[in-house]
């Protein structure tokens, strides 16, 4: 039986280690899509303004070698136990060898973790917060992510059931592939909420309120003709932010911008026929209008001479019948769902 070893990852050595990890874990997983090494650096420095409200620990799972087995973190996010009227931990970034025992040792070092910090429930995985990546994947282990979605082995679902962990919450992921056409009844709906509510469409600058925050990260990516937002009078009243799906070239790069991997995105980053819608908004009074269809109809309209032939729309939360109803009317389909667990401490 292999004996486990966990410890904080205190050092820069360790945060090496903690960060190169899935690298050498999913080496020969031909779905798994690397972050860049060096974006990866910066996300985890105290430059992240994450840290200004959160409080993390890292720890590592080593064998009685020093072969690091899995990774993960224990973090409380004081924003949101203040919001929420929680006291609610948060694991994330876990990956673990096919071991129950190294599994069990990882969670068992981030339950106590924040059982001393006074939190009552531990839920998760999520990277920080759930504007980043979170949950494990429980169904689509047969193609690539998409891009800024996690991925994992299909046996972590079963080393979490297997912990006391049970489901808090499920995220879709909707799948649509272009059919040489814009369903008619999308073209229709679109048209008279247009003229009905007097909607005018246009571009959203990376730079507004609303994306400030991630701005600096995605100016440099975004595809400006299929990020937007619609206007009411001059007021904005919803946006939806689509990006083309980059990991088929961040495969490639393999977690290397050098010396090769930014060659392989300047050239291929035309190539892309997929997407990503992640950001989804409408003011609370325009709720129940079909904005969302709209918005929907346009990114099709003004995606579709960019070459763009396919997409994700992720992630939705399963409750979501809003969202979800006008995207199975057009023939999107649920292609991948990742679950947030969680457990009393």
């Amino acid at each position: 039986m292999t004996q486990v070893l966990v410890t904080p990852a205190s050092s820069s050595r360790d945060m090496d280690a903690f960060i190169r990890f899935p690298l050498q874990h999913y080496s020969k997983d031909p779905f798994f899509v690397p972050h860049l090494l060096y974006e990866r650096k910066k996300f985890f420095s105290r430059s992240n303004p994450i840290f200004q409200f959160t409080e993390v620990v890292y720890f590592l799972a080593r064998d009685e070698e020093g072969k690091v087995l899995g990774r993960v973190t224990a973090h409380v996010n004081e924003r949101h136990n203040r919001h929420a009227g929680e006291k609610t931990g948060f694991f994330g970034f876990f990956e673990c060898v096919e071991d129950q025992a190294a599994a069990s040792a990882l969670m068992a070092a981030a339950e106590e973790a924040l059982r001393a910090r006074g939190m009552k429930v531990i839920r998760g995985p999520v990277n920080f917060s759930t504007n980043e990546e979170c949950g494990l994947l429980v169904q689509g282990f047969d193609r690539l992510p998409a891009f800024m979605m996690p991925y994992n082995k299909p046996y972590y679902p079963e080393l979490m059931s297997r912990l006391g962990y049970s489901k808090a919450k499920d995220l879709l992921a909707y799948e649509y592939a272009y059919q040489g056409a814009i369903p008619d009844h999308l073209v229709r709906f679109s048209r008279r909420i247009r003229e009905r509510k007097q909607i005018v469409m246009g571009f959203v600058p990376v730079t507004d309120e609303e994306f400030r925050a991630t701005a600096k990260d995605l100016k440099s990516i975004v595809d400006p003709s299929i990020v937007l937002i619609a206007e009411k009078e001059g007021r904005p009243v919803a946006f939806m932010v689509t990006l083309p799906d980059y990991n088929v070239l961040l495969k490639k790069m393999n977690g290397r911008l050098l010396p090769f991997g930014f060659m392989h995105f300047l050239l291929g980053r035309k190539s892309i026929r997929r997407v990503r819608t992640l950001l989804l908004g409408v003011e609370a009074e325009f709720r129940l209008s079909g904005i969302e269809v709209l918005l929907i109809h346009d990114t099709f309209e003004k995606g579709l001479p960019k070459g763009y032939r396919a997409g994700e729309m992720s992630w939705i939360l399963e409750e979501n019948v809003l969202m979800r109803r006008p995207l199975e009317r057009m023939g999107a389909a649920i292609g991948k769902i990742y679950r947030i667990y969680e457990k009393a401490l």
